[in-house]
């Protein structure tokens, strides 16, 4: 099974320019392509004469080398090469639907260059040394914890965020790589009450950001949400510095490291908070199957603004509202919970939210008056009183078995992005499922006889015209 590897690591001063230099060509050459692509397509459709034709999706990137360009040639080419496949493989995740077309990478936030083998070696006589760089730009041994062993990987990536610097890669460890569809299979043959037993429903929530329903509640360590609320006044001060200094100066950029800095904090410590809640519930042999609502965060977060328009009513307690929902950590943890689960041959699996907070986990009786307030749950018909987190985890778990031994819950498909081997317009589907030929179907390209290139001839006959 594949797996992840991410060390923390320390370039001295001249190899950290070094690593800057060669993540702003490799963007330089993503970007590149990716104007150029919108450029053919362009003309394509202005002009009836291009009708069926298409921009070419090659890894060329010679032609952005030029006079203008020349500092492009003190970084090794396979640099550059790098960034060009980088934007073929970003439009095989189009071509396999996992995304919309390339668009321009921005040079804010984290920053990475893509390194191939011949870029990189470790040395195993001594101890995993990591070196970079070739004989004409030789970068030198780059220093990085190793805080546990990994194998020796294909490719790395160099990371840099808010002024800290990743070594990433992943690596086929040989552990086996369990299916969705068996596990479900395997657990459907468990009886009712001993699958019920085993079930850990897991409900989401802003006051709590899980709640289980085996009892036990997971939460931010009180000295985590303080340091919270201080980062962000901190954050708030250093970007008011910012926006007073100059665009080019100095001072500005380091202002904007510190207020990135605050704003790293709480993303290492959700990144944190959810692999410990993620390997306390798959760490348990009591717990197999793991229930989650199946939740659209990304609709739940969406701004309140409207337009000029149409303004949005209560702004600022949507924005907070939306605040609190990210900073819970709800998408990463039951990302964490499902990768985890499935290599513990266990299963984590999504249902419906719909009015799971109304109903009563014991008699199922379903009524908008039952939750009488944020953590309080009485029950109209039955009269049971209990916490409203703890009930609506329990209605979940229940659904979640119902699924499972009805057999109605199926696996979603799997979408992986590929290069065809004909070498044409080189992306595939290889998750879908093959055709009657046993061929996979390809989607978002003509047949290969109306394939063609829109020529250089062609967009400068057009432009004179």
């Amino acid at each position: 099974m594949q797996t992840g590897n991410r060390f923390r690591c320390y370039p001295t001063p001249q190899q950290e320019k070094v690593l800057l230099r060669w993540i702003g060509c490799q963007r330089f050459i993503y970007n590149a392509k990716v104007s150029e692509d919108r450029y053919y397509r362009a003309f394509a459709r202005r002009l009836a004469g291009n009708a069926g034709q298409h921009a070419p999706i090659d890894q060329e990137y010679s032609r952005f080398i030029g006079e203008e360009t020349s500092w492009l040639r003190e970084v090794p080419s396979q640099v550059l090469r790098n960034g060009a496949v980088r934007w073929r493989q970003a439009y095989g995740r189009f071509f396999s639907r996992l995304g919309g077309r390339p668009k321009w990478r921005r040079n804010t936030g984290a920053q990475s260059v893509w390194l191939t083998s011949e870029l990189f070696s470790f040395d195993v006589s001594d101890n995993l040394a990591l070196h970079i760089g070739t004989r004409k730009c030789l970068v030198g041994e780059l220093a990085y914890a190793r805080h546990r062993g990994h194998d020796l990987p294909a490719s790395i990536r160099i990371v840099v965020d808010s002024g800290r610097w990743y070594l990433t890669f992943s690596t086929d460890d040989g552990a086996p790589e369990y299916d969705d569809a068996d596990i479900s299979a395997w657990l459907a043959s468990f009886e009712r009450g001993e699958l019920m037993a085993r079930t850990v429903g897991l409900d989401r929530g802003v006051v709590i950001p899980l709640a289980a329903s085996n009892g036990k509640d997971f939460d931010f360590e009180p000295i985590h949400k303080r340091r919270f609320r201080k980062k962000a006044k901190q954050r708030v001060r250093w970007q008011r510095r910012m926006a007073r200094r100059a665009k080019t100066s100095a001072r500005r950029g380091k202002a904007k490291l510190r207020a990135a800095a605050t704003q790293r904090y709480g993303k290492d410590v959700r990144r944190d908070f959810a692999h410990k809640v993620s390997h306390a519930l798959v760490s348990d042999p009591r717990n197999v199957l793991f229930v989650f609502e199946d939740l659209k965060v990304k609709n739940m977060t969406a701004s309140a603004k409207g337009t000029a328009e149409a303004p949005g009513r209560r702004v600022r307690q949507k924005s907070g509202l939306n605040r609190s929902i990210l900073g819970a950590a709800w998408s990463q943890t039951r990302t964490f919970t499902a990768y985890k689960a499935r290599r513990a041959h266990k299963l984590s699996i999504d249902v419906t939210p719909y009015r799971s907070s109304q109903e009563c986990s014991f008699c199922g009786c379903t009524n908008p008056d039952n939750r009488q307030s944020q953590s309080r749950f009485v029950c109209h018909d039955c009269g049971s009183i209990e916490n409203a987190d703890r009930n609506a985890s329990r209605v979940v778990a229940r659904r979640g078995v119902d699924v499972i031994l009805s057999g109605e819950w199926k696996p979603k498909e799997r979408k992986r992005a590929g290069i065809r081997k004909d070498g044409r317009a080189g992306m595939v589907r290889t998750g879908g499922n093959p055709n009657a030929r046993g061929e996979q179907i390809s989607h978002g390209r003509p047949p290969a006889a109306a394939h063609r290139s829109v020529s250089r001839e062609t967009l400068a006959t057009a432009e004179a015209a």
